[in-house]
Formats: structure tokens, C-alpha cells, sequence
């Protein structure tokens, strides 16, 4: 796929998005906590040289999992997010896509 493709899927699924009306935030947390909280941290508010994945919308962050799931590079970590993302389901995105919307964590 060529640059302008990808562009174009991304701003279809910002258009049209018809993925996470059904999504489980719960869900998607415990996945978060499972494979992602070591790099992004808690609530995905980044951590080291890790970006903050926190505060984006749904499809935002779909579009972006989707990609590095079909090995497409987005950046200087995209061999490790490649390599993370490519065993993740639909379902597993769109979960950790609605946690990740408005992901909070609580100080303990």
C-alpha cells in the first residue's frame, strides 16, 4: 500500500467509523495492563521514551493499531509496536481503543 492508501484508510475511518459502539473499556483495560502499561504506563500517559496513547478517539487509535497490526511502520518504535499489535483481534482494538479514549487511573 502507498502513502496516499494509507492516508485515505485512515481518513475513511475517521469519517466512518464503525468500530467501539460495542466495545468493553473494561476489557480493553486488562488487555492494556496484560501488554502495553510496561512501555505507555498506567492509563497510557506515556512513559520514557514512550508516547502518551491516552486521549484520542476511538478510531484514531483503531487506524493506528490496525496499521502497525499489518506491519505498516508509523515511527521510531514501529518494529515493537508492530510486533505487538500483529496478534491482536478486531475485538482486542476496539476494546483497547474505548480504554484508552478516556483511560484514568486512580493513586494509591
Amino acid at each position: 500500500m502507498n502513502k496516499i492508501s494509507h492516508g485515505m484508510l485512515l481518513f475513511l475511518l475517521l469519517i466512518f467509523p464503525d468500530h467501539g459502539f460495542g466495545a468493553d473499556k473494561a476489557a480493553g483495560e486488562i488487555r492494556y495492563q496484560e501488554s502495553c502499561v510496561s512501555c505507555h504506563g498506567q492509563a497510557g500517559k506515556g512513559a520514557a521514551s514512550y508516547p502518551k496513547v491516552s486521549g484520542n478517539e476511538i478510531a484514531y487509535t483503531t487506524a493506528k493499531l490496525k496499521s502497525y497490526r499489518e506491519g505498516i511502520k508509523q515511527g521510531p518504535n514501529s518494529s515493537l509496536m508492530i510486533m505487538m499489535a500483529k496478534p491482536l483481534t478486531d475485538e482486542e482494538i476496539d476494546n483497547l481503543a474505548a480504554y484508552l479514549e478516556d483511560a484514568t487511573y486512580e493513586v494509591q
